[in-house]
């Protein structure tokens, strides 16, 4: 990984301006108010104050449940309580948002009718100023300049960067949070009967709350966090608090127990939540065991008959490809830029396609017929889109642009391969479809582990080099061994159920806790 891919520019003198004051003000103010933090904060209690009365927020953004014919997968419970759950989280990357979409719906999937999910950006909505209500913006900017994004990550994670977050929070967001915690959840009048952040400023503070919400003496809302990270996290993410753990790795099952967290009790390993497109109602191991397990080995480019330990059969990749408007039997690469179109994807493009494009097998092939496909996935940067639709690859490649799309399942599932930075949902789907990751970015800090898991597991390669990366692909794609063996390795690496396993354990935290709370009341009932 080379210093380029971290400090790829020289970022203007606003930004270095910013980002050093930033953090001269943050140090500042710590020691300014350390010795009257409890002051401050009894103050601000006793006053119910609240700094801004967010007279903008939108109080009901809870989502009603999908329609849906599935069962309740034996669990018992056959009553009509509707059970309502809010999810912490804030934009700062689409991870955040897509896994508290995917809870909502699996809890759906599982239980139908029985949940309403009320997903919250707390910071956004609540926050009750800058830079509170502004991290969305502030994330978009240092992920233009990764090196401050890994100042601030670095920085967060000293002793000392989690105690001035912590009494940053505690003084100025305790009573916005709280009435954000508070709110009717759902349909109903009441507040949520459980919490889950999928965020990891989302741990500490709402469980302060929680504790003061439940009468003050002891917390019984039930509190669950979902890491949406996988290589690497911020220590953020792990409070020993909570009632559960879900986490997608074995690296970030060891940072929990390094934060406190017992292993027995606290921590469950599934995988990431992802989007419904990609869940399997397959077990991970199972899933695991019947992609590997295969002996009789068919070509990787052939189109034999369905194969059913493939996620995808050759006939689904077909129909898949047709539907897309794909050709049928091309090697295909998939370029993603994520949703907001960075990470570079005009040069990775223009190489990887002239690389493809220039290639031309003369014995099986005419001059003007293509040996490969590339599909380039622009999501909203407009401007990458028309420079490349108007860029003339070669007559080897066949190249198909596109701006934002909502199937990445599909376009996923018609390809063999992925060129894509380094986010951790993108690489938990891709290993799902068995596609071979050809990484080109990630963000310093939590997305940096995401690489080294990748190619330690053997189903991809990272370079931010464009010229690299073309040639690497191009070696992958001309040889169906390589493919076949990182497909293999990709499909080890896959946890389809997770989503639903996630879910399914949340359900029973809450229908737990519901019924020890009904007991609790009617032994109150009794005694009075």
């Amino acid at each position: 990984m080379g210093l380029s891919n971290i400090f790829p520019t020289r970022p203007p003198r606003g930004v270095l301006l910013m980002t050093t004051t930033v953090f001269s003000f943050s140090c500042l103010l710590a020691n300014a108010f350390s010795s009257s933090q409890t002051s401050i904060s009894s103050h601000l209690r006793s006053q119910k104050y609240v700094i801004n009365p967010h007279s903008k927020r939108q109080v009901h953004q809870w989502t009603t449940p999908l329609q849906s014919s599935s069962s309740n997968n034996g669990v018992d419970n056959d009553d009509d309580t509707l059970y309502t759950v809010q999810i912490l989280m804030s934009d700062t990357g689409g991870g955040h948002r897509a896994s508290a979409n995917a809870l909502r719906d699996a809890f759906d999937v599982l239980h139908p009718g029985k949940f309403e999910c009320d997903i919250v950006d707390i910071y956004t909505e609540y926050g009750p100023f800058w830079p509170f209500n502004g991290y969305v913006q502030g994330y978009k900017l240092m992920a233009k300049y990764p090196w401050t994004w890994d100042l601030f990550f670095r920085f967060g994670e000293t002793d000392f960067g989690l105690w001035l977050n912590e009494f940053l929070l505690t003084t100025f967001c305790y009573e916005p949070f709280k009435e954000c915690m508070n709110r009717p959840s759902g349909s109903t009048n009441k507040r949520a009967d459980m919490v889950v952040s999928v965020h990891p400023l989302c741990q500490d503070l709402p469980l302060k709350i929680l504790k003061d919400l439940d009468s003050g003496n002891e917390r019984t809302t039930p509190f669950v966090t979902v890491v949406t990270d996988l290589g690497g996290a911020h220590k953020t993410w792990f409070n020993a608090g909570v009632d559960k753990c879900f986490v997608p790795s074995d690296a970030l099952n060891k940072k929990a127990q390094s934060r406190g967290l017992d292993p027995k009790t606290q921590i469950v390993q599934y995988g990431l939540p992802i989007r419904k497109g990609f869940w399997s109602t397959t077990t991970n191991a199972e899933f695991s065991q019947q992609s590997t397990s295969n002996k009789k080995r068919i070509p990787f480019f052939s189109k034999p008959k369905d194969n059913i330990n493939d996620k995808v059969s050759s006939s689904s990749k077909d129909k898949l490809r047709e539907k897309l408007g794909l050709e049928q039997d091309l090697p295909t690469c998939l370029v993603v830029g994520g949703g907001d179109g960075m990470g570079g994807i005009v040069p990775i493009s223009s190489a990887l396609g002239k690389k493809l494009g220039s290639i031309n097998d003369d014995d099986d092939n005419d001059d003007d017929c293509p040996n490969y496909q590339m599909v380039v996935v622009c999501g909203s940067n407009k401007e990458a889109k028309a420079t490349l639709e108007n860029m003339d690859f070669g007559p080897g490649v066949q190249v198909n642009v596109q701006g934002f799309v909502n199937n990445m399942d599909e376009w996923m599932n018609a390809s063999d391969c992925l060129v894509t930075k380094a986010g951790p949902g993108t690489i938990a789907e891709a290993s799902i479809c068995g596609l071979p990751c050809m990484l080109f970015a990630y963000l310093p800090g939590q997305e940096e582990g995401n690489v080294p898991y990748v190619e330690n597991a053997g189903f991809g390669k990272y370079s931010g080099n464009p010229e690299v990366i073309a040639d690497t692909v191009f070696s992958w794609l001309s040889s169906p061994e390589t493919m076949e063996s990182m497909k293999e390795a990709a499909l080890k690496a896959a946890r389809p159920s997770a989503t639903l396993d996630i879910a399914r354990d949340m359900a029973d935290i809450a229908f737990s806790a519901k019924t020890k709370l009904s007991t609790k009341e009617k032994v109150l009932v009794a005694v009075r």
